[in-house]
């Protein structure tokens, strides 16, 4: 009977064994994530994901990767959210649409601190929507500022749009700026000390058609009508650079070209000061930001949070800067040599003393703004400028 017992009681032992073995040899579940970025991004980004996997050896990554860019991310994830990426790009302006729309996981614990201790304020700001924060920041390089052509703009005629205008007529050129785009035609509003918010009820609201609003009003029609101002899109810019244009309003995107054409002329600047009543003002501008957002409905949330800090890490924002010139929002990126030796970054810096965040910028603000910067660039003054304001104002309001 003990003989019977006992090779019973080995048998039990032995499947257990065998089983414990089995258990053991199973390979760990595989973490499938869904990445999105823009298709200049896509072979970069793969680059830092590769590197995410070496770095996390302790489980295994399946990564799909989506050719979805910032401007997009918000319109692709409202037409099916779960089918939307799980870590993805977006604009900043795009942030309290996929908030209200409940898309974005609410960082906290170490990823809120790594975010509040590596990112200055108005990254972080772009991010938080009611003192929340909901993504990693990942470049600060969507805003605007001045190019020149240093062999007629001089530093004393750089620091005002009167100088630079008159230093360009002087030499037979041109001063460019994209009047008829809201985006830009906003730096005259704000730098005269303009609102542009949203109130209790989620409507936007503005004083642009106040008396310093008039007085930004005469100071882009003055502009315009100025024998050396010129409008148009980026063609036009980059086209004429150097040969039409002494300086003109754009952003890093133009920076290659702009260098292409002006050689050892190449200069960048924040925006000039402005005549306002009879006061010199700061011109202001928008800044945008991109972030990395996190999708709530993703099936690996610490795995997705991971990857999307992963992303935007220091050292990812500076390769990023690094092979796509790309703007850093990780300050000890923004503030390195590196990054300071480049004009437009630098000048882009400085702008941002005076820029402010789109994050309170709804839809109804673009196309009222826009069709006023046209009339103004039409010469169009068959109504005043405080009647024309008023029904901008109006539309963007109702």
């Amino acid at each position: 009977m003990r003989k019977v017992l006992l090779v019973l009681l080995m048998a039990s032992l032995l499947a257990t064994t065998v089983f414990a073995a089995g258990q053991a040899e199973q390979p760990a579940e595989a973490v499938k994530l869904k990445v999105w970025g823009s298709n200049e991004d896509q072979a970069l980004l793969k680059e830092m994901v590769e590197a995410f996997k070496v770095a996390n050896p302790g489980k295994t990554y399946v990564i799909e990767y989506g050719v979805v860019g910032e401007p997009d991310a918000k319109t692709r994830y409202l037409e099916d959210p779960e089918a939307a990426a799980d870590v993805f790009a977006f604009a900043n302006d795009q942030l309290k649409d996929l908030v209200s729309a409940g898309a974005l996981y609410e960082l906290s614990g170490q990823f809120k601190d790594s975010v509040l201790k590596e990112h200055g304020e108005g990254s972080v700001g772009s991010a938080t929507l009611n003192g929340k924060l909901y993504a990693f920041p990942m470049t600060a390089d969507n805003g605007y500022f001045l190019y020149y052509d240093k062999s007629v703009i001089d530093a004393e005629s750089l620091k005002s749009l009167d100088g630079i205008l008159a230093a360009a007529q002087k030499a037979g050129k041109k001063v460019f700026m994209d009047l008829s785009n809201g985006w830009y035609i906003a730096s005259f509003f704000l730098g005269a000390g303009g609102n542009l918010g949203i109130d209790a009820n989620g409507k936007q609201v503005t004083d642009f058609n106040n008396a310093n609003g008039i007085a930004a009003g005469e100071a882009i029609k003055a502009f315009a009508a100025h024998p050396a101002f010129l409008t148009g899109d980026d063609a036009v810019l980059t086209g004429g650079m150097g040969t039409v244009i002494a300086a003109g309003v754009s952003g890093t995107w133009n920076a290659k070209a702009m260098k292409e054409k002006l050689g050892a002329n190449y200069g960048a600047a924040k925006l000039p000061t402005f005549t306002l009543a009879g006061k010199q003002v700061q011109m202001s501008s928008f800044a945008g930001y991109k972030l990395v957002g996190v999708n709530k409905l993703t099936k690996y949330p610490v795995d997705a949070l991971s990857l999307a800090a992963w992303l935007t890490n220091e050292a990812n924002q500076l390769k990023r800067f690094q092979v796509r010139g790309l703007g850093p929002s990780n300050s000890a990126v923004a503030s390195s040599p590196e990054v300071l030796a480049t004009p437009e970054l630098a000048a882009l810096a400085q702008q941002g003393a005076y820029a402010v965040s789109q994050n309170d910028v709804l839809g109804n603000y673009w196309s009222p703004a826009e069709a006023f910067g046209a009339l103004m660039e039409a010469k169009d003054y068959s109504k005043s400028i405080k009647e024309q304001l008023d029904a901008m104002v109006a539309q963007i309001v109702q």
